[in-house]
């Protein structure tokens, strides 16, 4: 059986910069609060909202702050999002290989779905996954584990696929392969401190290294 495989979201299929920036820009003027630049926000994609919003706001203020953002993010920033390159020949490469394909997103699954149904992704998957309106599975690692839970696999037969060191723990805590999306916001430093040393600079070269992957493996 082919190697089931779980992409991350944000940073891995589409570049939602747009959107969760000036949602994050829109929450902190709401609370009256000078709000950063877009591209000095670029940190807070990958790691939950409420890490985000502890960090920028102060944990007095994140639930408020989560709340404003998604007032915009449910109705404009989700859809403020770019697919990568390729991103649909490489899931339908993969696919018809015989993957198992998932997603696990640190996002609300409610707006992975409806991200993924905007850019005729959502067919290529299995099964989703993501965390709860109330913040729940936001961590990656435990997202992770309910996903494999619930699946069924072994994390030691699965691959994950993502861009930031959020992505590269969980898969290391769940006993899983790891492959940087270096295309998203992560860097090779972030892959590395969890022991992965593969990464893809373009989605197109994440079938290669997947290939080369699996070679390895049937030696």
């Amino acid at each position: 059986m082919a190697q089931p495989i779980f992409f991350d979201l944000d940073g891995t299929l589409t570049d939602p910069k747009e959107g969760i920036t000036g949602c994050i820009q829109y929450a902190m003027e709401k609370l009256g609060e000078p709000a950063p630049s877009k591209d000095e926000l670029t940190w807070c994609i990958g790691p939950s909202l409420m890490y985000a919003f502890n960090t920028l706001v102060g944990p007095g203020r994140s639930a408020q702050a989560v709340e404003f953002y998604r007032q915009r993010f449910s109705t404009v920033g989700l859809f403020e999002n770019v697919l990568y390159a390729d991103i649909p020949h490489v899931l339908d490469t993969l696919k018809t290989a015989g993957h198992p394909l998932f997603v696990a997103s640190s996002k609300p699954l409610v707006f992975v779905d409806r991200i993924l149904k905007h850019f005729d992704l959502f067919d290529y998957f299995a099964t989703t996954f993501g965390s709860n309106l109330d913040g729940s599975l936001s961590d990656k690692t435990e997202l992770l584990a309910h996903a494999l839970q619930t699946t069924g696999y072994a994390g030691a037969y699965c691959l994950m696929i993502g861009d930031r060191m959020h992505d590269a723990q969980g898969a290391a805590n769940n006993n899983m392969d790891f492959v940087g999306a270096l295309y998203g916001y992560g860097s090779v430093e972030e892959y590395e401190k969890y022991g992965f040393s593969r990464w893809a600079e373009r989605p197109v070269d994440l079938l290669r290294v997947i290939a080369w992957s699996e070679s390895v493996q049937g030696e």
